[in-house]
């Protein structure tokens, strides 16, 4: 619920404090709990926060950074229904996207681990090419840009082909920027894990967003509160979009460098043309199914894809699923998934409702703005004044592709190039 602090963030402060979280319980001993069993509840904490995270960033990212109504395409599909008084069905289809992932997830588990793991071993394959694949889903990304802007004077005129290379502007810009800053030296000033991509990210998908709506001041109409029903139709539209979503998730959770925002074009391009309220539900679809996925990848390949995996890597024993049984720590952290989905998915319509009813008496210019100044505050205690730099940063690379009308997920250069670079060099 607190705009700019990650659940990445908080595996970080875990993990450092997991040494005097076990020796805090150790006079436990006697009773049988030992410090791998500790060290195992914590790592299930983590995860249980990442999955509960997909379900629950919708409402902040829903009632927070509203743009106008003439800017709403550019930025994100639940503010469109913010718009229209509807900001509570938004969290609805969010939630309901998250949790049908969940189910599809826990159906593809078993396929997935033959698949990626033995005895086809496609990932082997996967890696001899990766740089070639990262390539085509950032042509991809590109090429699927439907923004028209203004060609700058050569006809006078807004066309897709000037938007596809805008799109490729801020791409390589955002690559460049990401070459860059990963060996910036930031530093905690109070001695917290101090991840260079936290401001970086911040700066350039969620400063951008809160600085238009500041900038635009929309007003925000009083919020629908009313059960969701969905259409025959809807249901089987949505159902493909969930069905979308998770396998774009899967892909996010063993593929490096790409994040949701690309699984969710990957997912939009497969399943066809959609409205805004299927791009909500696949987006989360791809959220949550990447979050859930990412951990019994982590057993199948030990490869961590996310900072809470990586979390749960150095905190517990990761055995390969190479047989037919599961490990058991991973049989473990699954159940944390699915009863922390289960209760997620009724947690986020709860308080989403509550937010939707009490949100039109929000002074909702000096919220946007206390979430700007959060923000900043957070910044600084992770990665000091350089930390901030880089936010200054990205926050003016995030504002391009609001101002101009394109996908911010290009932005995503900032991760993809240097791991193509890497992968071809």
């Amino acid at each position: 619920m607190l705009p700019g602090l990650h659940v990445n963030n908080i595996a970080l402060i875990l993990l450092s404090l997991s040494g005097a979280i076990v020796a805090a319980f150790s006079p436990l001993a006697s009773l049988g709990i030992t410090e791998s069993f500790l060290l195992l509840l914590i790592a299930a904490f983590i995860t249980g926060t990442a999955l509960s995270h997909t379900f629950h960033d919708c409402i902040p990212t829903t009632f927070l950074g509203a743009p106008d109504e003439d800017t709403a395409l550019s930025v994100l599909p639940a503010h469109q229904l913010l718009l229209e008084g509807k900001g509570y069905e938004a969290v609805v289809l969010s939630a309901m996207g998250s949790y049908g992932a969940i189910v599809v997830c826990v159906l593809l588990l078993f396929p997935i681990r033959f698949v990626i793991g033995q005895p086809l071993m496609m990932y082997e394959t996967l890696q001899e090419i990766m740089a070639w694949v990262l390539i085509a889903i950032a042509l991809l990304m590109i090429c699927t840009e439907k923004g028209k802007i203004s060609d700058f004077g050569l006809t006078g005129k807004p066309s897709y082909a000037a938007g596809m290379l805008f799109a490729l502007f801020v791409f390589v810009l955002c690559g460049v920027f990401g070459l860059i800053i990963l060996d910036f030296p930031v530093d905690s000033p109070i001695g917290l894990a101090s991840p260079v991509l936290f401001p970086a990210l911040s700066g350039l998908f969620g400063m951008p967003t809160l600085l238009t709506s500041l900038m635009t001041k929309p007003v925000i109409p009083k919020q629908v509160i009313e059960q969701v029903t969905l259409s025959d139709e809807m249901k089987k539209s949505s159902m493909l979009s969930i069905f979308t979503g998770s396998i774009a998730g899967v892909l996010v959770s063993i593929i490096p460098g790409i994040t949701s925002a690309t699984g969710t074009i990957m997912a939009m391009n497969a399943r066809g043309a959609s409205g805004s309220r299927q791009t909500i539900v696949t987006l989360s679809a791809v959220n949550t199914a990447s979050a859930f996925a990412v951990i019994a990848v982590l057993f199948i390949i030990l490869r961590p894809r996310s900072g809470a995996a990586l979390a749960v890597q150095d905190l517990i024993s990761v055995e390969e699923w190479s047989q037919l049984v599961m490990p058991a720590n991973l049989a473990y952290l699954l159940i944390v998934l699915i009863v922390g989905g289960a209760l997620s998915f009724f947690l986020t319509v709860k308080v989403g409702k509550l937010f939707a009813k009490s949100f039109a008496k929000v002074p909702y210019t000096k919220v946007v703005l206390a979430t700007i100044l959060s923000i900043c505050v957070l910044v600084f205690l992770f990665t000091g004044f350089l930390g901030l730099l880089v936010l200054l940063v990205a926050t003016i690379l995030g504002l391009l592709p609001v101002q101009w009308g394109v996908r911010r997920s290009h932005c995503m250069g900032v991760l993809l190039i240097p791991v193509i670079l890497h992968f071809l060099l």
